[in-house]
C-alpha cells in the first residue's frame, strides 16, 4: 500500500506543476507592474486589452496651431472690417483739415454763402484761389496749375470735402 501513496503523490506533483519558491519572488518590483486604476494607464494592461498606439506628439499640436492660426486670423478679419470704416473717416477728416487750412489761406475774391459748393485750385506759384467756376466749366483753359477740391461752406462756416457721390446723394434726397 505504501506504494500506493506514492503513486498518488506523484500523480499530485504532476497535476501542481512546479513548487513554488515565495521567498524568491521580489515584491517590490510586481508592486510596480500592477496598477490599482488600469484605465489610467497609457499602455495595454492585460493580453485581451484593446491595442493602444501613443498619438505623436507633433502631429496634436501641428493640428492645434493650425486650429488656434484660423480662429485668430478670423478675428484678425473681423477687426481689420470693422476698423476699415474708421480708416476711411479718418482719411475724410485728413483731407478736410487741409483743404480747410488751404481755404484760410487762399485769396477769396468774394464772401461764401453758406451751402454753396466753391472750388478750390492751386496757383502756379503756390498759392490758393477758391473760385465759383467748376474745373469742367474752364475746360482745357484753366488758368490754374491743379484743382485740390470740390468744397461747401456749412452752417457752422467750416469747410467740407464734397465728393460727386455724395453730392448726388444729397440731392436724391432733398427731390424725394
Amino acid at each position: 500500500m505504501s506504494n500506493d501513496r506514492s503513486d498518488d503523490n506523484s500523480n499530485k506533483d504532476k497535476n501542481l506543476g512546479k513548487e513554488i519558491d515565495v521567498s524568491k519572488i521580489d515584491l517590490e518590483r510586481m508592486k510596480t507592474q500592477v496598477s490599482s486604476l488600469p484605465s489610467m494607464l497609457d499602455y495595454a494592461h492585460g493580453r485581451s486589452s484593446a491595442l493602444i498606439k501613443p498619438e505623436d506628439e507633433g502631429k496634436i499640436k501641428s493640428r492645434a496651431l493650425r486650429a488656434m492660426e484660423e480662429q485668430t486670423g478670423r478675428e484678425f478679419n473681423q477687426i481689420l472690417k470693422q476698423m476699415k470704416p474708421l480708416v476711411e473717416q479718418i482719411e475724410k477728416l485728413k483731407k478736410r483739415v487741409y483743404i480747410s487750412e488751404s481755404i484760410y489761406t487762399a485769396y477769396i475774391p468774394f464772401e461764401p454763402a453758406i451751402g454753396t459748393i466753391y472750388y478750390l485750385y492751386k496757383k502756379s506759384d503756390g498759392s490758393s484761389i477758391l473760385s465759383i467756376v467748376s474745373p469742367e466749366e474752364w475746360g482745357r483753359s484753366m488758368p490754374y496749375e491743379s484743382f485740390e477740391g470740390k468744397v461747401k461752406l456749412l452752417a457752422d462756416h467750416t469747410w467740407d470735402v464734397v465728393d460727386d457721390e455724395e453730392e448726388k446723394y444729397s440731392e436724391d434726397i432733398i427731390d424725394s
